[in-house]
């Protein structure tokens, strides 16, 4: 049996990270495209800690009852090796801010003003009002002295650690004023705004963080006392709540908490100004009781990912350029209801390049359909204002039954979750919650009708969540159809929702526990039975994760026996490239505008490709501990439609990467012109669609 390597799927996630980092330092991109950028990696930085970082602390604190498992996954090492990549990108991460956005943006008249700048008598009035009456009332300070005991550091808010001497106070033996350290909570959980932009002056802006505000006036905090220096710091705690074997109210007392028991989670990252002193960083981390194992080096400032916020006094100059979703012409031209359409032919959704308003339609229409008796659908993470929910109240308002399973163990959108499923209840919704160690992940609406309707039941299925704001930002599929046998799968997975005990035979859909790893696994095996017989043999896969071992080594066998396959992934992999056993298989990964999000899976079948997409990620999660639904796609025009887009990704020699052997982002270099997929896919629908 041959000798198989492996990535560490965490260690593959941050090599993800750097690419996302990669894009901020791309000067070709409009400047408040970058600080986006600069944004999602803080943002994705912060939930990694959170969460996988948290992982691994909780291992070693079981290392008594687990030692063979802790052995295997090493812990230590893995947390070690993280915090090394860590440290070296954050070097990377502030030098693109401090010495290319913060210039930029001052030679596009935006200046970034710290505390000791100079500024006019109108800007010091200006200050000193917002500063006194909006911010010292929300300032709680803290001087950290021996014996005392100290504050308690929330998770994810930056603090000020002061460098101070008392002013009239001198050191007997010394003649020295005695030092003194202090802590300031930069209070932005108050309602304050991080950023702060003073009036404009002959089409030049200043916009200064709310912690150069507080140590502006600071005397003010600390009367009696000389600030010498301060540095930023902040703390992350562990977030990664177990709650896979609660139910019911039980759950739901567990989500009502859960603001609690994440703000009180053992420390995990603490990071730190660079320039601070090895004294007063010692002094902190005696005084926090931190391990010096989760001390990361950052910049002068924290919480990038505030940037999403970043205001741009100058828009729409500086951002990049919109791309209107376009109008599908079939539905646009089709005189009857998009149900009607569907009954005649399926139909595909490809979001943000697409409207997704069409499928706020579908589910209005129902909504409004004498015909219509029931609905039913799933809800992962929901919007805010969601329209989708409206749309599904708006039904049970007109007398239909609607039962909606809301996925409470959605990480980061539990409580959100929860105030949604309640507000349905109150409008005659059923409402279906979780269920004990298994996370309903499948994106699925199902409208049923009267017997004697003649457009009959219908279902969508999604790659991505009911979700209108991220359908903007992310790249994802859809399929409306009347198929019969996918329908009565869909229903029968609703079956399965509502009591476990009810037992499901799937030919269509694949769904893990029933039938999604033997699917997987038989149409990998197909290809290779095709080599053999002397066919070609092609697999084509586009997920955003890629981590389950018995699934990775068929790759790896595949490849061994001639069948090309090309991956397209966007984050975990660990699967090794360039090796004897993979050396058939082609990594890549696109970062762009957009989130890929889709999970596309196409096997060439001796000509006669049998495509698939849906919500499963191939990760050991999904695969095995939560219910998805991964679908067919049998309509030849649309199956023709998802190879020209995946095909054009394939084709990116711009924002796609190849994953090295060393887990290096290698840009795609090639002799072909310019080809940007997300651009060259808005390009293909605008000109497939003549407009």
């Amino acid at each position: 049996m041959a000798n198989y390597e492996y990535f560490n799927r965490d260690i593959s996630w941050l090599s993800f990270n750097y690419r996302v980092l990669e894009e901020a330092m791309d000067r070709s991109l409009p400047l408040y495209e970058r600080i986006k950028f600069l944004a999602i990696y803080s943002n994705n930085m912060e939930e990694f800690y959170s969460v996988r970082v948290s992982y691994y602390k909780q291992m070693l604190r079981q290392e008594k009852r687990f030692p063979e498992h802790i052995k295997r996954v090493q812990p230590a090492r893995v947390i070690h090796e993280i915090n090394e990549i860590v440290s070296e990108q954050q070097v990377i991460f502030h030098k693109v801010f401090e010495d290319e956005i913060v210039p930029a943006l001052k030679k596009s008249k935006i200046q970034i003003v710290g505390a000791t700048d100079h500024f006019s008598d109108e800007e010091e009035a200006f200050l000193r009002e917002l500063f006194f009456i909006e911010v010292l009332t929300q300032i709680q300070p803290v001087l950290l002295l021996k014996h005392r005991i100290r504050p308690f550091l929330q998770t994810g808010n930056v603090y000020l650690a002061l460098e101070m001497v008392i002013r009239d106070r001198f050191d007997k033996k010394t003649g020295k004023r005695r030092e003194q350290y202090g802590i300031i909570k930069v209070p932005l959980d108050r309602n304050l705004p991080r950023f702060i932009e003073l009036p404009p002056h002959d089409g030049h802006y200043k916009i200064m963080f709310l912690e150069d505000l507080i140590m502006r006036h600071v005397e003010a905090i600390f009367p009696g006392y000389i600030v010498n220096n301060f540095y930023s710091i902040k703390l992350t705690r562990d977030a990664d709540l177990e709650y896979d074997d609660y139910e019911g109210e039980d759950l739901i007392d567990v989500i009502e908490d859960l603001r609690k028991h994440r703000s009180l989670g053992k420390p995990n990252r603490f990071q730190y100004d660079r320039r601070m002193p090895d004294k007063l960083l010692d002094y902190l981390v005696k005084s926090f009781y931190l391990d010096r194992d989760i001390l990361v080096k950052g910049g002068s400032k924290h919480n990038f990912r505030d940037f999403f916020s970043f205001p741009n006094p100058r828009s729409p100059e500086l951002e990049i350029e919109k791309w209107p979703p376009l109008p599908i012409p079939s539905i646009e031209e089709h005189e009857g209801s998009i149900a009607s359409l569907i009954h005649d032919r399926d139909l595909m959704l490809s979001v943000p390049y697409q409207r997704y308003d069409y499928l706020i339609d579908f589910l209005s229409e129902a909504s409004r359909d004498q015909t219509v008796e029931e609905i039913k659908t799933t809800q992962y993470r929901v919007a805010e204002n969601s329209t989708v929910i409206k749309a599904l109240i708006n039904a049970a308002e007109n007398g239909k039954k609607v039962t909606v399973f809301v996925e409470l163990k959605a990480r980061f959108d539990e409580e959100a979750n929860l105030e949604w499923a309640s507000e349905m209840k109150k409008a005659g919704i059923r409402i279906l919650y979780s269920i004990p160690k298994l996370k309903v992940h499948a994106k699925i609406a199902l409208v049923i009708r009267q017997e004697e309707s003649e457009i009959g039941d219908q279902v969508y299925l999604g790659t991505g969540n009911f979700n209108e704001k991220t359908a903007k930002l992310y790249g994802d599929h859809g399929l409306f159809t009347s198929h019969i046998g996918i329908v009565n799968e869909v229903k029968d997975l609703y079956k399965h929702l509502e009591d476990q005990t009810y037992q499901c035979k799937f030919d269509h859909i694949m769904v893990p526990g029933f039938n999604m790893v033997d699917q997987f696994t038989s149409l990998i095996r197909q290809e290779v039975k095709n080599v053999k017989d002397g066919k070609d043999g092609y697999i084509l896969l586009k997920m955003n994760g890629l981590q389950d071992i018995p699934l990775v080594e068929e790759l790896y066998r595949a490849s061994e026996a001639g069948v090309e396959i090309d991956i397209i992934v966007r984050g975990i992999c660990i699967l090794k490239p360039n090796q004897p056993y993979s050396k058939n298989i082609r990594l890549i990964r696109i970062v762009d505008r957009f989130l890929e999000h889709a999970r596309v899976f196409v096997f060439h079948n001796d000509g006669k490709p049998k495509i698939f997409m849906g919500s499963a990620d191939w990760m050991k999660r999904n695969l095995n501990r939560r219910i998805e639904c991964v679908f067919p796609i049998y309509d030849e025009t649309l199956k023709e439609e998802l190879l020209d887009v995946l095909n054009i990704q394939l084709s990116d020699n711009v924002k796609a990467s190849a994953i090295d052997e060393n887990l290096l982002n290698v840009r795609v270099c090639n002799e072909l012109p310019d080809l940007r997929s997300q651009l060259a896919t808005y390009e293909y629908f605008k000109e497939k669609y003549g407009m």
